[in-house]
């Protein structure tokens, strides 16, 4: 077994074996590595490079790191512009589209197996039908008008940060945006719904709290167990729908609900995990105790998970894509933004320390 980091000074792979787990393989060292797509699909493993000055880049590996392939990025169209903040002057002017950051890469599907998805800053979908050698804007969901009320959240502008894709149809798509709420696509892209009625942005007025374009979703996943049942992580709470993002519900807990991850169970749609912070203005641990929150029934309860977690002066966060669980469901491994990474082998009961010293984690993902 294995799996990814994604760092800011470089991606390592952990692997276990008889001694326990280790780090097997470093790559990229001293360049920021924020996205990774083990595709198994084909043995092809995608690592998004972000670089500042130098942009984008977008590399892949069959042989397991020896040679690396450099392959294009989404690049927008001349005539693609991005609308100014809802929140701007009036008579703000449009920006050009450039891209910032791929920030979500996804597989298509078995039946499409050279289609790959991205979604990028700004906020955009681009898909790819030759495994990443050239890719294509969704202009169907770029020239939504909806667009016009999008803003950023974490970043200063509207990203695309999460792609779920159905496994009984390759041609349906659910994507979170921040903050532009979530769309889904059932025809692979040509037309979009906004499907994130019942959310609640409790940082707009209140007549606006519940505008499903205004949401800030900070993660979004879908069972694999029951594809109809979504799981969001949002800027402000926790939200679960079961009737496929018809309506959601806004789950009532008593431990803080800011946070930016979640994974669900591959085989109980009611099953879930969190990592909470503070709030947005303090994004550290709760009373600097690292902990992680599983509900086992849908979000009625929660268990607050602490064993082998520092429970003191601990100030970590952990980013969306930084938290992951393997097919068994038993598996987890997350890491923080102070370089921390800590796995559990029995669904989160307890964890152990693998890394103190890493640079700050953007993703970790099971090869």
């Amino acid at each position: 077994m294995k799996f990814h980091a994604a760092t800011r000074k470089g991606l390592f792979t952990f692997e276990k074996s008889s001694s326990g787990w280790g780090i097997a393989r470093v790559d990229f060292l001293g360049d920021t590595v924020t996205m990774l797509l083990p595709d198994r699909r084909d043995g092809w493993l995608y690592a998004v490079l972000t670089l500042g000055h130098f942009g984008s880049k977008l590399r892949r590996t069959r042989d397991g790191g020896a040679n690396w392939e450099e392959l294009t990025v989404p690049v927008f169209p001349e005539e693609a512009m991005v609308p100014p903040n809802p929140m701007a002057p009036p008579g703000s002017p449009h920006s050009p589209a450039s891209l910032k950051e791929i920030w979500a890469l996804e597989g298509g599907g078995a039946e499409h197996p050279q289609r790959l998805w991205a979604g990028t800053i700004p906020g955009a979908v681009f898909v790819s039908e030759d495994a990443g050698q050239s890719w294509q804007l969704n202009e169907s969901l770029w020239n939504r008008p909806e667009r016009q009320q999008w803003f950023g959240g974490g970043k200063d502008e509207t990203g695309v940060h999460s792609i779920c894709l159905d496994p009984r149809d390759s041609n349906k798509l659910s994507i979170g945006i921040s903050c532009g709420g979530v769309w889904q696509t059932r025809d692979a892209g040509r037309e979009w719904a906004s499907r994130a009625a019942g959310m609640r942005a409790e940082f707009m007025p209140p007549d606006q709290q519940f505008n499903p374009n205004i949401q800030d979703p900070h993660r979004l996943v879908q069972s694999p167990a029951n594809p109809d049942h979504y799981w969001v992580q949002h800027h402000n709470g926790i939200f679960h729908t079961t009737d496929d993002c018809g309506q959601w519900e806004e789950i009532a807990s008593s431990f803080p609900t800011f946070g930016f991850a979640v994974v669900t169970h591959p085989h109980d749609p009611l099953t879930a995990w969190f990592v909470p912070g503070v709030k947005d203005e303090c994004r550290v641990a709760v009373d600097a105790r690292l902990a992680v929150a599983k509900t086992t029934d849908g979000g009625k309860s929660f268990q607050i998970l602490r064993e082998g977690l520092p429970q003191s002066h601990a100030y970590d966060i952990v980013y969306r894509h930084a938290l992951a669980i393997d097919d068994t469901g038993e598996t987890l491994v997350f890491g923080s933004s102070c370089g921390n990474l800590f796995l559990s082998e029995n669904g989160g009961a307890s964890w152990q320390c693998l890394s103190n010293y890493l640079p700050m984690i953007y993703a970790v993902r099971f090869a």
